[in-house]
């Protein structure tokens, strides 16, 4: 009969070697699996920083070329002028609509908490 603990062949022997042997690969697949995924997001970390770091680059190129676009412009170099904006209404004059809009709202939120009291 095999009911002697140290017995290869005692099925419960064999049952527990089977259940360590699973449980330690498991725990390898996963932490090998984990690995891998810690990888992939430290190289996906990796790739959008330079992404990021070279739409920056490439944003401040832009803004420095059209920064030496305005001033070699002849209306950008004399003293006191306004840019122009190709054909958009001055920035002036856009100053002017906003704060006549904001006068108008002002007036319009009296009237409203005056008509409360």
């Amino acid at each position: 009969m095999n009911s002697r603990p140290n017995d290869p062949n005692n099925p419960l022997v064999k049952a527990f070697f089977l259940g360590r042997a699973v449980a330690e690969l498991v725990s390898e697949n996963i932490e090998k699996a984990a690995t891998e995924v810690l990888s992939e997001i430290g190289k996906f970390d990796a790739e959008q920083r330079v992404n990021v770091r070279n739409f920056v680059e490439q944003v401040n190129v832009r803004a420095d070329q059209a920064m030496a676009q305005t001033a070699t412009t002849p209306e950008a170099t004399t003293p006191g002028a306004a840019p122009s904006h190709n054909g958009d209404t001055d920035l002036q004059a856009t100053i002017d609509d906003l704060r006549a809009e904001i006068a108008s709202a002002r007036t319009e939120l009296q009237r409203y908490r005056s008509g409360l009291n």
